[in-house]
């Protein structure tokens, strides 16, 4: 296992600044970070073991120059802010809680991050949301473009609302350290069982030049602020060429994932017609 160095990760996320525990560094290692390095599942996908351990997500992240999803994504990301200075707890996150119920508590790693008497939510850990961070209160603002929202819920419960095309529309969290044992069962249940959509879809996504790209199974879209524009990629050497081009993402043996990609896309279109053909029935 490497060892794990500061100045290394930076120089993967192309932060060259001086790195002081101050909001101004927060903010540019957060967006350097999601610039630089895309969200993935390619492992899962591939049956490739993941852990919650920030030792693995730097070997893999920052030696081997791959993505990784919130559990690597964050995990390394506080790593590194604790180097630099600052103080930060890891929280148990529960993407599209207010859709599935607590069953989702801990399938999403959240960081807070305790900043001049102030605290603030850094996450480069959820693909497609927010690129800078953001204090924690109430807040509705456009950020990059893109319009988001946090709210103070019941029962001490925080819910950050995603735009509109993101990939999930909201994700929930308390203010409280994450146990660990639920981090790493929930980071084991999604890429084994058969119900986790991560098991069930290949996805990447990265922040571009003011767009976010998205990839789930054979579709590529471009999100912009305004809208998306998409394409249904034909071959297993377009979604190896579309990895490495847009995601820089070198893994061609995504190839031999090609038939149960296109199997999961049909399979979607099918239920989108049932449930087409089932909503449009008389009452």
């Amino acid at each position: 296992m490497a060892r794990m160095d500061l100045q290394a990760y930076l120089d993967r996320i192309g932060y060259a600044g001086a790195a002081r525990p101050d909001l101004a560094t927060l903010c540019a290692l957060h967006r350097a970070h999601l610039l630089a390095i895309p969200y993935e599942n390619l492992d899962v996908q591939l049956q490739r073991r993941v852990t919650t351990d920030p030792t693995h997500a730097y070997d893999k992240i920052v030696r081997r120059r791959r993505g990784g999803w919130c559990y690597e994504m964050n995990g390394l990301f506080g790593w590194a802010l604790e180097q630099v200075g600052f103080r930060v707890m890891r929280m148990a996150g529960a993407a599209m809680r207010e859709v599935r119920g607590d069953t989702t508590i801990g399938n999403h790693l959240v960081l807070r991050v305790e900043l001049e008497g102030e605290p603030w939510i850094a996450d480069v850990g959820f693909g497609d949301g927010s690129i800078d961070p953001f204090p924690l209160r109430q807040w509705e603002r456009a950020i990059w473009g893109f319009p988001f929202r946090l709210q103070a819920m019941e029962g001490g419960w925080w819910r950050f609302h995603n735009h509109a095309n993101g990939g999930a529309k909201s994700f929930d969290f308390q203010v409280q350290p994450a146990d660990p044992a639920l981090l790493a069962g929930r980071c084991e249940w999604l890429q084994s069982s058969p119900e986790s959509g991560f098991v069930q879809t290949l996805v990447a996504q990265r922040f571009r030049a003011g767009t976010v790209l998205q990839l789930r199974g054979r579709i590529f879209r471009e999100v912009s602020p305004s809208g998306f524009t998409e394409r249904l990629l034909g071959s297993a050497d377009e979604l190896v060429s579309v990895l490495r081009e847009d995601f820089t993402l070198d893994v061609p043996e995504v190839a031999t994932l090609w038939p149960r990609v296109v199997t999961r896309h049909e399979q979607l279109l099918a239920e989108q017609a049932a449930k087409a053909t089932a909503d449009a029935q008389p009452a």
